[in-house]
């Protein structure tokens, strides 16, 4: 056996276990649900599970909703992410290594207890309310509202974020920075000239995983999202264990992962096109 035969035998060997992780848990219930969701029930197969989804008025708002909440997370996490990534990169002192020691924190703890903390804090009885009562205020309605869902969302995802942001931030020589400010470059050219550029790829990657991370969170819109409308992670919930529907089930999960595909084709083809650019 030559040594070329040998290196590819090795090679197969130490891939096909992870492939058939994949095929296992990835591809083949992918393909299922597929199959499932285009079942009408009476032995055949169309688009009436899809159709469903924009005809029924509560799934209908369940995916704008979804959307919705989905895009509003994901500008506020980059602006804050950015923001505190390039703070920490371009500043020194007590209140920058605070910030360091402390924003990894939310990491750390499980996502239930996140949620039972913000609820204990934000609800019409927490603390926070009731320490407003003391002086005469009433705290507005955040929990069991979109709004508790993104403030949950921000919770889990701003750390993760602005740890790659930081990275990448950190990659910068200090010299391309530095001759930049000495011909009079001002903040604004600075980050979209030479730091925005130089991070994009980091970038999408943040703004790939908080997407995806969004779209398809369940325990903070379970425990502390209002009964309609719903995030689809939960509706789908929903609708496979309590209705028993589940090739409507199905056809919301392949929908959800055609959302999530759209991005992922996107940052691909990002990444394609500069990979080319550099040939």
């Amino acid at each position: 056996m030559s040594k070329e035969w040998k290196q590819t035998v090795a090679g197969l060997t130490m891939v096909i276990p992870s492939f058939a992780i994949l095929l296992i848990v990835v591809i083949i219930p992918i393909f299922q649900s597929v199959f499932m969701s285009l079942s009408n029930g009476e032995g055949g197969y169309d688009l009436s599970r899809y159709q469903m989804l924009f005809t029924d008025k509560g799934l209908r708002n369940n995916i704008i909703f979804t959307l919705r909440i989905t895009l509003i997370t994901c500008v506020i996490v980059l602006l804050i992410s950015y923001t505190l990534a390039i703070y920490m990169r371009f500043n020194n002192g007590p209140i920058v290594e605070l910030i360091r020691r402390t924003y990894m924190i939310p990491l750390f703890i499980p996502g239930v207890i996140a949620t039972y903390g913000l609820i204990n804090l934000l609800g019409n009885h927490g603390w926070l309310a009731r320490i407003l009562d003391v002086f005469g205020m009433t705290l507005p309605r955040i929990i069991f509202d979109e709004k508790g869902i993104i403030i949950a969302n921000l919770w889990f995802n701003i750390p993760f974020t602005t740890m790659l942001l930081s990275s990448a931030l950190a990659g910068i020589p200090s010299s391309v920075i530095e001759s930049a400010k000495d011909v009079g470059t001002g903040k604004f050219k600075l980050f979209t000239r030479f730091v925005l550029p130089l991070t994009y790829k980091t970038f999408l990657v943040a703004v790939t995983f908080v997407f995806m991370g969004v779209i398809g969170s369940f325990t903070a819109p379970f425990l502390i999202g209002a009964n309609s409308p719903q995030m689809l992670g939960v509706s789908m919930q929903q609708v496979f264990s309590v209705f028993q529907e589940r090739e409507q089930a199905a056809a919301m999960a392949v929908f959800s992962f055609l959302l999530c595909s759209v991005l992922g084709a996107f940052y691909i083809r990002s990444m394609a096109r500069e990979e080319n650019a550099k040939l």
